[in-house]
């Protein structure tokens, strides 16, 4: 197999065979002409069940998380289900779960530490487990909850977004669906607001989701991802270690710390063992002290997404999770107080002298 890096660049990128283009162009139609009744001119006959520019992305980010089959959306994921474990949903994804999904008698379980709790869980439970479902970060040995899971005939999903499939491939690692907010680390450029789904097989791509929703333009932020990732990974150990050396920092949360108590995950998962691109600590002072910091940052925009070019900070508990009910956000650990990075591609000692700056505001001045 080809490294990543070349797959990266060179999957789903087919040449314009009529002009000979470099870059397959883009194509803006909804419909295709037919020469004569069922009889289409190509592969393609209305774009919301098929389009080349959507195929070209759907290999190209099966390939580079080493995936069989993949699809791709405008925007979420839909599938029918009876009984699925959850880990600690982000904001949207809680509000499904808890509000939505009860609607179409899906059962949804909601588990603290997977690792301990899953088996009972599936011991226990009236119905049948169709989905265990796990978030990226808190890490999560997957290769041990896919194991558990099988065994009941449950399938593992896992959204990756946090991670991107340069740090990780949970494939790898027995899951058996992969799921990614595009918008993020495999776009890049916090412009494309998309996700996708990658598979083991083509029966699971027919069964969990058969009808693909609107059509997104392709991005060609993923052939960049084997430099985005890495150098975020390196500049965001500095910042790791340069906030937990501060008396100023309570906690902080980056599996690349020899501390971290997921660390041997990240070692055993992540490709040479990197953390990724996202870090959340605590500062004295609270929860004021928080938006002071992410107000005083020249470098850190005060914004949410995560994964692009550009570096980001926020309070998560005021943005991403603020519709989260404040127990459930504390279980997993989002404290009114908690800063949440998301490391860019900016001049590494650049970034590290904003964040010590604006932390010096926050708590001194």
């Amino acid at each position: 197999m080809k490294s990543f890096g070349t797959r990266a660049v060179r999957s789903g990128l087919p040449h314009d065979t009529n002009t000979g283009a470099l870059v397959e162009p883009i194509c803006l139609t909804a419909t295709f002409a037919q020469q004569d009744i069922a009889s289409s001119t190509g592969p393609y006959v209305y774009s919301r069940s098929g389009n080349p520019n959507r195929e070209s992305f759907e290999r190209a980010v099966a390939d580079v998380e080493s995936a069989n089959h993949a699809l791709a959306f405008s925007a979420g994921a839909s599938s029918e289900l009876s009984h699925r474990v959850h880990g600690k949903p982000l904001r949207r994804t809680h509000r499904y779960l808890t509000q939505l999904a009860p609607a179409f008698r899906v059962k949804v379980s909601f588990v603290d530490d997977i690792h301990t709790e899953l088996a009972p869980l599936i011991d226990e439970s009236d119905n049948k487990i169709r989905i265990v479902w796990i978030e990226t970060l808190p890490l999560v040995n997957i290769q041990a909850v896919a194991d558990m899971s099988h065994a009941t005939g449950a399938l593992v999903v896992v959204d990756n977004t946090f991670l991107s499939p340069y740090i990780q491939n949970p494939l790898k690692h027995e899951a058996d669906i992969v799921l990614h907010s595009v918008t993020k680390y495999m776009n890049g450029h916090s412009t494309v607001p998309r996700s996708s789904l990658r598979y083991r097989s083509f029966r699971m791509q027919q069964e969990v989701c058969p009808v693909l929703l609107t059509l997104g333009l392709p991005t060609a932020g993923s052939t960049a991802l084997h430099f985005r990732a890495p150098r975020a990974s390196h500049t965001s150990w500095e910042l790791a270690n340069a906030l937990e050396a501060s008396s100023d920092v309570l906690t902080v949360n980056y599996p690349d710390l020899a501390n971290h108590p997921q660390r041997r995950i990240a070692i055993q998962q992540h490709r040479n063992g990197l953390g990724g691109g996202m870090i959340s600590f605590q500062i004295r002072g609270g929860s004021k002290a928080a938006a002071t910091f992410c107000e005083a940052t020249q470098l850190f925009t005060f914004a949410e997404s995560l994964g692009g070019l550009e570096s980001l900070c926020e309070i998560p508990a005021e943005m991403t999770h603020k519709g989260v009910p404040k127990d459930v956000r504390e279980k997993g650990g989002i404290y009114d107080d908690l800063i949440r990075l998301s490391v860019g591609v900016e001049d590494m000692d650049d970034l590290k002298r904003d964040l010590l700056e604006a932390l010096q505001k926050a708590i001194h001045e």
